[in-house]
């Protein structure tokens, strides 16, 4: 128990993000706080947003928030409800004796993220507030060597409260844009151009099968996070570099589970399919896993334990899930009562998911998730009916991969643009008509989109809707429309 609270302690993620040269720029008086309330701290938490009681504080008083802007903090009130107090310390003043004392958000250098209420002043950070972004910082390392520090914020507020977060310095951009590409290979942006890709450009059989088992890996690891409910790593010690997901909750990391899940199922299924080197095939996917996983700690967003939880539930789904691949797919494209039963499953699946807790992000991204499943299977049984991207015969395989040229290189570049400009413009045509449709059904106010979309008789239809065909034309329309012209 105690090697599982210390791969779970934020200090942990704090401590790694600062040998990768992350540093906090925390108020005084936050920083204060968590480093008397760092012993015997426990979280609460809704839907993902964690508070800290710490030592000396009722649970009427304020706390800091997990993932809280510049001043931000939160009440608690005597039924254990919580609400966001903006800009409530904005005006304080820190009561350190320093007139000239740096106001919330000043640059810390130093221990700030890695060890709370030890730190010291950023040299330059006025500058790098007002300047060009950087500033010099005296090693840390005992080599006496400048730093050079950038001043960034999280590219992309949270999905939930809309918070942008607080300001970070980095001192290393290399490992920043590293782990900033690394966490993307598990976004949306990543699966609407890699899968499409697959399947336009390499192999509609290997790319399909690589849908279902992403599916259910995404769909049982969501649904295992809101059932344990723990909360993101906290805000401080832990910098949020990224806070787009910040309200969702953390275990297991599911970034963690699609990028094993991805990288090894593709590998084991083409495995034997395609001709390559076993040992340049393992050794991708284990880069590709390990990749991502480091990067959510960098991200602050998981904790070690987290990431592995996730690796070892997704391996755990992948033993059982890759042998009855076959049973799965082959269902799927010759039974006559295919096209029901994925509808209705996959529509069951997600009324579940939105049971097990209230409304957040998650809950959408599930049945993006579902219907996105739901698409992809229903158009991989039309195109066998109608013998659109026919599965290769025994005698044609194995498959090997061809010279590369500028025309080859060219002609796949043009197929994925063409192709996510098809899916891209479809998304937006169904979303125009699907959202006002559902609200009108159910009868549910349509202005306020994201107030609406908190019901979960407009959300999961409307997501389960809109992505639904997005996947069905990823496998059939998209295809078809290449097939039409001459460009498959």
């Amino acid at each position: 128990m105690e090697a599982l609270r210390y791969l779970q302690d934020p200090h942990l993620v704090a401590r790694f993000q600062n040998i990768c040269g992350v540093r906090g720029k925390f108020s005084r008086s936050v920083a204060a706080a968590d480093s008397s309330g760092a012993a015997g701290r426990t979280g609460s938490h809704t839907n993902g947003a964690c508070s800290h009681h710490t030592a000396g504080e009722k649970e009427g008083g304020k706390l800091p928030s997990s993932g809280a802007g510049d001043g931000d903090s939160v009440r608690v009130a005597a039924a254990g409800g919580r609400r966001r107090i903006t800009g409530a310390d904005d005006d304080k003043s820190h009561g350190d004796g320093c007139e000239n004392a740096p106001r919330n958000g000043a640059p810390l250098c130093g221990g700030a993220a890695g060890s709370a209420g030890s730190s010291s002043s950023l040299p330059g950070a006025g500058a790098a507030a007002q300047g060009d972004g950087s500033a010099h910082c005296p090693g840390e390392f005992g080599d006496g060597d400048p730093v050079v520090v950038s001043t960034a914020k999280p590219l992309r507020r949270n999905s939930l409260t809309g918070d942008a977060g607080q300001e970070f310095l980095i001192e290393n951009r290399f490992l920043f844009y590293l782990f900033t590409f690394g966490t993307e290979l598990g976004n949306e942006l990543f699966y609407i151009t890699f899968f499409p890709f697959v399947i336009w450009n390499l192999d509609a059989f290997v790319g399909r099968r690589l849908i279902m088992v992403w599916v259910w890996v995404m769909y049982l690891g969501q649904c295992t996070k809101d059932v344990i409910g723990w909360p993101r790593p906290a805000s401080p010690p832990v910098v949020k570099v990224e806070m787009f997901y910040n309200s969702e909750y953390s275990m297991p990391s599911t970034h963690a589970m699609s990028s094993t899940a991805i990288p090894f199922s593709l590998f084991f299924i083409t495995c034997g399919r395609w001709e390559y080197p076993f040992p340049l095939g393992l050794s991708l996917a284990l880069c590709w896993c390990l990749l991502v996983c480091v990067s959510r700690i960098y991200m602050g967003m998981h904790s070690v334990l987290d990431v592995i939880a996730g690796v070892l539930y997704s391996v755990l789904i992948l033993l059982v899930f890759l042998p009855v691949l076959d049973l799965i797919d082959g269902f799927n494209l010759t039974c006559r009562y295919a096209p029901l039963t994925i509808i209705s499953l996959h529509l069951g699946l997600g009324l579940f998911s939105f049971t097990l807790d209230t409304w957040s992000t998650s809950r959408g991204d599930t049945a993006q998730i579902l219907g996105t499943g739901a698409g992809v299977a229903l158009a991989s049984h039309v195109n066998h009916y109608l013998g659109l991207l026919p599965d290769l015969t025994p005698d044609q395989l194995p498959l090997a991969f061809p010279a590369l040229s500028v025309g080859l290189v060219g002609a796949a570049l043009l197929r994925l643009v063409v192709g996510v400009l098809v899916l891209m413009a479809s998304r937006a045509l169904m979303k125009a008509i699907t959202l006002p449709l559902v609200c009108r059904v159910v009868g549910v106010p349509s202005g306020d989109v994201r107030k609406a979309r908190q019901h979960m008789e407009v959300e999961l239809p409307y997501r389960y809707i809109v992505y639904g065909v997005v996947g069905f034309n990823v496998l059939f329309l998209v295809p078809l429309l290449f097939s039409y012209v001459q460009f498959s």
